[in-house]
């Protein structure tokens, strides 16, 4: 091969890298100034929510269960299974009522052709 080639060869490799590094960077450009509207977006929630820094926060803050007694524990499972037999039990009254747990058919009788 001659040694012009081999210029050809690492010019095409150069152009090729530097193609693919401006491609990275501008990516790189646009993902940071997202981020830079999202911080600012942020900061804007943030100083909104703490427009008076005196007050406590409406919400009151949970405790982790490592924390918390056993008793206090306990009444919580106790309570989230009361909540969920109670939301299955308003689920079977709607299907009740909607006709889905019943024949919604009505009963044959002995001289129907369909009967058994």
């Amino acid at each position: 091969m001659p040694w012009w080639s081999w210029v050809l060869i690492w010019s095409g490799l150069a152009l090729v890298l530097l193609s693919v590094l401006v491609l990275f960077s501008v990516v790189l450009f646009r993902k940071l100034m997202t981020l830079g509207q999202a911080l600012g977006e942020l900061g804007d929630r943030v100083s909104i929510g703490s427009a008076h820094p005196g007050e406590a926060p409406a919400t009151a803050r949970s405790v982790p269960a490592i924390f918390q007694t056993r008793d206090r524990l306990a009444e919580v499972v106790a309570d989230r299974r009361f909540d969920r037999l109670l939301r299955r039990q308003l689920r079977r009254d709607r299907a009740i009522r909607r006709g889905k747990l019943f024949g919604t058919l009505p009963a044959l009788s002995k001289d129907s052709p369909h009967a058994q």
